[in-house]
């Protein structure tokens, strides 16, 4: 699998920033087929997982007695071209990990839309490693500085290390992962143009990415990390190893921590993101019982299995020592 280089993340807020702007100065009309917006919910295609089993229940739970054409379906896309949609009033349902802009709001509200943001769900940003690489901590310090350019070698961060060049991949030039980095990690700064940073077009092309190239560092939604084979929710795909994430300046496996449940909860894992709901349904329709659904104990329980954290489960974290 081929990645693309980064360059065109240079530009990211620029283009976002234009597009809002447009936004702003649109005249105060509703014009929509509120149909065939309804027909489907647009999605960051991190969470393809994690919303197509949310989906399925959905669907057998309180849908499977309706006609055909009135199911809802999903589009997977980038997290952008998802809030797109729902200005323009093509979907009234997008999943994305931040909230509406003023500017959106507004924009919204003054074609007189309510909005509304309902958070479903913690997700963890994971970092992911080839299994030929021997490093498996490190510091968001050392992060910061793989996305800035400012390091492009393994030996740079790990003295010795025979790694090799830092191929850096992400799942897609505009999804949330990208945007996360941007806001959360570079404080607003653009991420490296270096031509050892690139993009895929999905998350499953990260891992398979990652698989086969030994120096690559994979970044995506913690809702891919999941082994279905393993009921408890403890191992991650069995292809790739997970990287150990510390807030600390040295990172071991002391004060570094992988993307599990109960660390997203105890916020020893550094790199936490929200899921959200935007509905901008004008009646309650499939789309906003849809995203209803994701908050009630059934929807939850789809999330908790996902090995995602809940916003509304009660959860009981115990400490075990393991003897060997």
């Amino acid at each position: 699998m081929n990645r693309t280089q980064f360059n065109i993340i240079v530009g990211l807020t620029l283009s976002l920033g234009l597009f809002l702007a447009s936004c702003g100065n649109k005249p105060k009309t509703v014009n929509y087929d509120y149909e065939a917006a309804a027909s489907f919910f647009a999605a960051d295609e991190s969470f393809h997982p994690i919303l197509d089993e949310e989906l399925e229940v959905f669907i057998n739970v309180f849908n499977r007695n309706l006609p055909k054409k009135d199911t809802l379906r999903a589009r997977y896309m980038s997290e952008q071209d998802a809030v797109e949609m729902l200005m323009k009033n093509e979907t009234w349902l997008a999943f994305t990990t931040r909230r509406l802009t003023d500017k959106e709001r507004k924009n919204l509200q003054d074609r007189s839309f309510i909005p509304r943001e309902m958070a479903i769900a913690y997700d963890g940003l994971a970092l992911i490693t080839n299994q030929q690489n021997p490093d498996s901590c490190i510091t968001i310090k050392d992060f910061k500085r793989i996305l800035r350019g400012e390091v492009t070698k393994w030996s740079d961060i790990y003295p010795g290390s025979k790694m090799g060049d830092i191929d850096v991949v992400f799942d897609n030039p505009l999804s949330s992962t990208v945007r996360f980095c941007v806001d959360s990690i570079l404080d607003g700064e653009q991420i490296s143009s270096h031509s050892n940073i690139g993009a895929v077009l999905k998350s499953s092309e990260v891992v398979d990415y990652v698989e086969h190239t030994p120096n690559a560092i994979g970044i995506i939604g913690s809702n891919w990390l999941n082994d279905k084979r393993d009921s408890t929710n403890v191992t991650f795909r069995r292809n790739i190893q997970v990287m150990y994430v510390s807030r600390l300046d040295s990172a071991n496996v002391h004060n570094a921590y992988q993307p599990y449940q109960g660390y997203l909860y105890n916020g020893n894992y550094p790199l936490v993101r929200t899921i959200y709901a935007l509905v901008n349904e004008p009646r309650t329709g499939a789309p906003t019982r849809f995203a209803n659904f994701c908050r009630l104990p059934q929807g939850q329980a789809v999330i908790f299995r996902a090995a995602l954290l809940p916003v509304t489960a009660n959860l009981n974290v115990r400490q075990v020592n393991i003897v060997k």
